[in-house]
């Protein structure tokens, strides 16, 4: 079974990317969450009949050999399918204008360009794939969206080309420009009038930038719209909206930028978001994190500090202590008093199984069972982390999982192991003693 499917919060680019890969892949099933931006789910609404779409749920994720991954390359991103990440025999290809990314293609596309439809757009003109005026106008959004009218630092001739071709294609502007209108009303103007009223304007590395924290009740849509009017507004190269929603323990932080130089995705991929130069967001969801302190992570960042290049090989320690899966509870007890671990991982045959930590002693009732193998009382729930991922990633799997290491991962293999100690270290300023 083959399936397309994109990232959540999905926009015009990455739905128009779906079906425009539905016509390269027609034997492929189109799987995506409902977990879309409001003029995408007004645009399905009145489309429903169209494009045949089918929730996560509602498939066997078992019968999936290849996963066609569109306007994303992270698992992060990807909503309903968390399960095939650790999939050895998933075939995964991707299309998409963002670089990196932790999905470890078997095949991929992957150039900066302004939007990703102008990639997949190549490929239909390529084959010649005849397109409807629907299909067409689909698609002109996508880039439009993504490049805002081809006005974004990151648009390419190739994103202004593809329009041509798909306006030759009888795409509808009338039509595109009612589903691309922002929603501006109430919420928005509130919003907006907060942020002007909690401005901190900083000049790093010869930027002017522009960054506001506000307290968020409940949902506001089009927050990225409003990002960009202050920006405008503001008069600055970068500006940076911290929405503080303090019932969930979370900041959303969404950037714009209009200087080519001041590569905003790339800074959101540093924090676990993504984006693309000019524009581009992340969650971040820790009770530890405020939003002075991510103000001053993007600060730092900017201005390149160590603390932006600083990779998990950095703070890891290596090689890893590790014990095998038939050792002995004692003999386990007796290493972790030793060394003074509070936890190991546990592997089999080479292969990483499980971990023991000073907690699953608690589950012994009898001293006999202290001859009991360590597969007995091991935790099988492994989070591990890649060696590509950022610190502050690391961080939010401990908090997440409740954990105290993490292993790094790279091709498989455990390359080193990441404590609380270690990341508490490094982070000091941004959580709490």
């Amino acid at each position: 079974m083959k399936i397309i499917s994109t990232h959540k919060g999905t926009d015009f680019d990455a739905l128009a990317s779906v079906v425009a890969a539905s016509l390269i892949y027609p034997d492929a099933v189109t799987v995506m969450s409902d977990n879309m931006n409001p003029n995408v789910k007004a645009f399905l609404s009145l489309h429903k009949e169209l494009f045949h779409i089918t929730a996560p749920g509602d498939i066997n994720l078992s019968d999936v050999k290849t996963l066609i991954a569109v306007d994303v390359c992270s698992w992060g991103r990807i909503e309903g399918l968390g399960k095939l990440k650790d999939r050895k025999d998933l075939e995964i290809i991707i299309w998409d204008h963002h670089v990196g990314g932790d999905m470890n293609p078997t095949w991929k596309c992957q150039e900066p360009k302004g939007a990703t439809v102008t990639l997949i757009a190549r490929k239909l003109m390529e084959n010649r794939t005849p397109l409807t005026p629907i299909i067409a106008t689909l698609l002109l959004m996508g880039i439009y969206e993504d490049t805002g009218n081809l006005t974004f630092s990151s648009t390419t001739a190739e994103d202004a080309a593809t329009c041509a071709f798909l306006l030759e294609r009888k795409a509808d502007l009338t039509v595109l420009n009612s589903f691309l209108r922002p929603a501006y009303g109430e919420k928005q103007k509130n919003i907006l009038f907060d942020m002007m009223g909690t401005t901190l304007r900083r000049k790093i590395r010869g930027y002017k930038l522009a960054f506001c924290q506000v307290d968020l009740e409940g949902h506001v849509g089009n927050l990225s719209v409003v990002v960009s009017m202050y920006r405008d507004l503001e008069n600055v190269d970068g500006a940076f909206g911290i929405f503080h929603e303090k019932k969930k323990n979370r900041c959303i932080v969404i950037g714009r930028s209009s200087n080519d130089g001041l590569d905003i995705g790339k800074l959101m991929r540093n924090i676990g978001g993504g984006g693309h130069p000019g524009a581009g967001s992340a969650l971040i969801q820790s009770e530890f994190l405020n939003p002075e302190a991510v103000i001053e992570m993007l600060s730092e960042l900017i201005e390149g500090h160590q603390r932006s290049s600083v990779q998990l090989n950095d703070l890891m320690s290596y090689p890893v202590q590790t014990v095998s899966s038939d050792m002995t509870m004692e003999e386990v007890a007796g290493l972790l008093r030793e060394k003074g671990y509070s936890g190991l991982p546990v592997v089999e045959n080479g292969a990483m199984v499980g971990v023991i930590s000073r907690r699953d002693f608690r589950k012994m009732r009898k001293e006999s069972h202290m001859k009991s193998p360590v597969k007995a009382y091991m935790s099988t729930d492994i989070i591990t982390i890649d060696a590509s991922r950022s610190p502050l990633e690391a961080v939010r799997l401990m908090i997440k999982h409740d954990i105290g290491r993490v292993p790094v991962i790279k091709e498989g293999d455990i390359i080193g192991i990441l404590t609380r100690t270690d990341v508490m270290r490094y982070y000091y300023n941004l959580l709490p003693d």
